[in-house]
């Protein structure tokens, strides 16, 4: 009976050791994913056609990006003549290649060359991301430019760009813009703001047309503002956009100088790629 009772008590007091070493550890907490990671349907990328947007590049990662514009003005001559140089495609291009990188969560630097030996550097920060707090998303934006792969007339811009989710629909964008020794002339007056403004509405899934015009708003003023509209497709970490525009400007620097006319169109095409998962 002694036996039994000590053999009870022993098994009884071994019984939460044995439980413990059958329970398997906790699993070890998940890091929490990079926000900055998930794809936004509403902006999938980090510019319009010339003009950005305020989507924000993942800390430590890239995203690259080529502008291509066709010099041929698709009202040149009469539709035979269009359509032997293949719609423009056989003239020249003026080409750009740009580089993002994530500095910080919710700050991006990079560097956009254009095929004239334009250089751009640029600094973005995310102040105010929209549905945080905010009605708006809010960055800011600098940039420094010279041509001749820039050793010439320096160009610096400031300012700012505000975006506005509409429903599950699209976005529309502002960019107010100061930039410095816009004209290439010494005019004395070589100094102009911006006021870019644009939208991207999405169609299907993947599909989406966008619009975009750069008016001046004091300063130095050449003449025609840039317009563009184009119509874009996600796939993946790609995204693919074929544009029309009344200019070649890629930058801010080039954005100031203006387009050439409201009469002659141009057609090209930007390539993005995010060198990133979760996109």
């Amino acid at each position: 009976m002694i036996r039994h009772i000590i053999a009870t008590v022993v098994l009884a007091s071994l019984l939460p050791v044995l439980a413990a070493a059958q329970t398997p550890p906790p699993a070890a907490a998940q890091p929490v994913a990079d926000p900055d990671l998930r794809l936004d349907p509403l902006q999938p990328d980090f510019t319009l056609a010339a003009l950005p947007t305020t989507l924000r590049v993942p800390r430590g990662k890239f995203a690259f990006r080529i502008t291509h514009r066709f010099t041929r003005p698709l009202g040149r001559g009469d539709f035979s003549d269009l359509l032997s140089d293949a719609f423009g495609f056989d003239g020249g291009a003026q080409i750009g290649l740009e580089l993002r990188y994530g500095l910080a969560s919710g700050t991006q630097i990079g560097v956009h060359r254009t095929s004239d030996q334009s250089i751009q550097f640029f600094g973005q920060h995310n102040f105010f991301s929209e549905g945080s707090g905010s009605p708006v998303g809010l960055d800011g934006l600098v940039t420094a430019e010279g041509i001749d792969n820039f050793h010439d007339h320096y160009r610096s811009a400031m300012g700012a760009v505000v975006s506005r989710t509409t429903g599950s629909f699209g976005a529309v964008y502002a960019q107010p813009m100061w930039v410095a020794n816009a004209s290439p002339f010494d005019t004395g007056d070589n100094s102009t703001l911006l006021l870019g403004l644009g939208g991207r509405i999405r169609v299907r899934p993947s599909v989406y047309v966008l619009a975009e015009v750069t008016p001046r708003l004091a300063g130095f003023d050449p003449g025609a503002h840039q317009i563009s509209f184009g119509v874009e497709k996600r796939a993946g970490g790609h995204l693919f956009q074929i544009n029309f525009s009344n200019g070649f400007a890629t930058t801010f620097g080039q954005l100031a100088t203006g387009a050439r006319d409201y009469d002659d169109w141009y057609i090209g095409f930007n390539i993005s790629r995010k060198f990133f998962r979760g996109r």
